[in-house]
């Protein structure tokens, strides 16, 4: 089942001016997204923000009310879903409870018409690929819930997919069995090549699988980039707000040489406009937005302990909160409100509730974002179990 050039073994996929409508509501509105062979690409965003849905037209499982989607540079929209060669793991692990492991993970191979000897060598490297070599004759029942997404993995690789979709695979798992499969997920990825287009609501899962992230939005993405991209140089307000903590000070912006300043009440941020983000220019001359991360911010007892090539503000502490390894300080700037730092628990500075502080970080830890999007409309939920084992069955038969 292993492809002898895992590199060359996904499919590349892309969405043109993807569109869909139910009734009168716009769900998805113009996608384009080009994905390359072989990458793990999350769709990420808010719910209702249309990425389930874009997910569920590349399975064939929805219409497009218009665009198009490629697989290899051909049309595949007009396909039905068992014709698209494309593997499918739900949340809800949607396995034949009549049906041992082996026999959920043989069935599209059976679907396909594949000989005995060869089915059972394929599933018994799929058993392998998941390491549950030891719970082949085990029903769904007599397995726990992360033995049963293994299966499901299984069941959707088995077949040797060219792309591979996953739709919130890891959501009803607690945290410790989530890191664990998350793991599990990168090395499978890597061994088999094969294309991922994964869906979550999850920013660190995100962070923490992807090549690439397209953040989603009241039905269009508003940046597709790397994890680093995104968190250090996200494009817009929402962007900078979904992915991480952060601080964002709003105030008239103005150029000055190579730097963007924004004023916030009487003090004024810079940033270098090489550090500012795809769409910054839009906001020169009117309303700026600066991100900045907390950890790039540290607490000093006055701004003249800061230096002077610094952002500083002065404020007065509201709160400390001790993290394990960090702690968060918030603190009110005047003109601002509440923004927060995050320093390392042990060597920094000693504050409490109600001292007056200086905040300061550097000038290219700021990013200039471009303008905030509409709220998003809330997105057509599928009623629970629909989906489950017909919809599994049609994906991965």
């Amino acid at each position: 089942m292993k492809p002898e050039h895992p590199a060359e073994a996904g499919a590349s996929l892309e969405l043109r001016r993807l569109r869909k409508r139910f009734g009168a509501q716009d769900v998805v509105k113009s996608v384009d997204l080009c994905i390359k062979p072989g990458e793990f690409v999350t769709l990420l965003g808010p719910s209702g923000s249309g990425k389930t849905t874009t997910l569920n037209m590349i399975a064939g499982f929805e219409q497009p009310t218009g665009g198009e989607i490629l697989a290899d540079g051909k049309p595949i929209s007009d396909l039905p879903t068992h014709r698209r060669n494309i593997g499918m793991v739900f949340q809800s692990y949607a396995l034949f409870p009549h049906m041992t492991a082996a026999q959920n993970i043989a069935f599209p191979l059976r679907q396909r018409r594949v000989p005995k000897p060869e089915a059972e060598a394929r599933v018994r490297e799929a058993l392998a690929l998941v390491h549950l070599e030891k719970f082949a004759d085990r029903y769904p029942k007599a397995l726990s819930g992360g033995q049963q997404q293994r299966v499901a993995l299984a069941r959707a690789v088995v077949f040797n997919p060219r792309i591979l979709l996953m739709d919130e695979p890891l959501g009803a798992l607690d945290k410790k069995l989530r890191e664990a499969l998350q793991t599990e997920i990168r090395r499978i990825h890597r061994e088999l090549g094969v294309t991922v287009v994964f869906v979550t609501h999850d920013q660190e899962e995100a962070l923490t699988l992807s090549d690439r992230i397209a953040v989603f939005n009241d039905g269009r993405i508003e940046q597709a980039a790397t994890a680093e991209e995104l968190y250090e140089r996200p494009a817009t307000r929402f962007v900078a707000d979904f992915l991480g903590d952060s601080n964002i000070f709003t105030g008239p912006a103005h150029a000055v040489g190579g730097t963007t300043t924004v004023a916030v009440g009487d003090a004024r941020i810079r940033v270098p406009l090489i550090a500012s983000a795809t769409g910054a220019a839009r906001v020169v001359g009117a309303t700026g937005c600066v991100l900045v991360r907390p950890e790039r911010c540290r607490v000093t007892a006055s701004a003249t302990d800061a230096p002077e090539s610094h952002n500083r503000l002065s404020g007065t502490v509201c709160d400390v909160v001790y993290l394990g390894s960090a702690r968060r300080i918030d603190v009110d700037v005047p003109g601002h409100g509440r923004m927060s730092v995050r320093e390392p628990a042990a060597g920094s500075e000693d504050v409490r509730p109600g001292d007056s502080v200086a905040v300061h970080w550097p000038l290219d830890a700021g990013a200039l974002l471009a303008g905030s999007p509409s709220d998003a409309e809330p997105e057509p939920e599928t009623a629970p179990g629909e989906e489950s084992v017909p919809r599994a069955a049609e994906a991965n038969a």
